[in-house]
């Protein structure tokens, strides 16, 4: 079982293929936003107790987030350095922190979060594509 959707993400960017990317990889806008996303999916599970993660739906995303890595011609030892970077992994934390709050998401208020969390499944975005709604 996946602890963190995140982490999933994280690791399907690790096996991208050997070709030169064009743009920083901290820069590039769908890589940024498919973490984000992901990351907000996994505080959304965390913080409402009627949301579970859709872990065939996050383990899909994680291979089609690595075969647009592998496109865009990241090599693993780019992702790599990413990956450990704490500078961008407190950076996409405070995306969707960002996110959250401006969803409606209240720090200690699980029930916002669960409304957040059944707003995006409602809405399909990628962030509900990743949740589920159990209760």
């Amino acid at each position: 079982m996946l602890r963190n959707s995140i982490a999933v993400c994280v690791m399907a960017l690790s096996m991208a293929g050997p070709a030169a990317a064009q743009v920083a990889l901290n820069k590039n806008d769908h890589i940024t936003e498919s973490l984000v996303a992901a990351q907000v999916g996994d505080i959304l599970r965390k913080s409402c107790g009627s949301l579970s993660a859709r872990y065939f739906v996050v383990y899909r995303k994680m291979g089609e987030l690595e075969d647009y890595a592998r496109a865009e011609g990241y090599t693993e030892s780019v992702v790599k350095i990413f990956l450990k970077d704490k500078t961008e992994k407190a950076r996409i934390k405070n995306l969707a922190t960002a996110y959250l709050t401006k969803a409606g998401a209240v720090a200690g208020n699980e029930e916002s979060f669960c409304q957040v969390g059944r707003d995006e499944i409602a809405q399909k975005t990628l962030v509900g594509s990743l949740l589920s709604l159990w209760k």
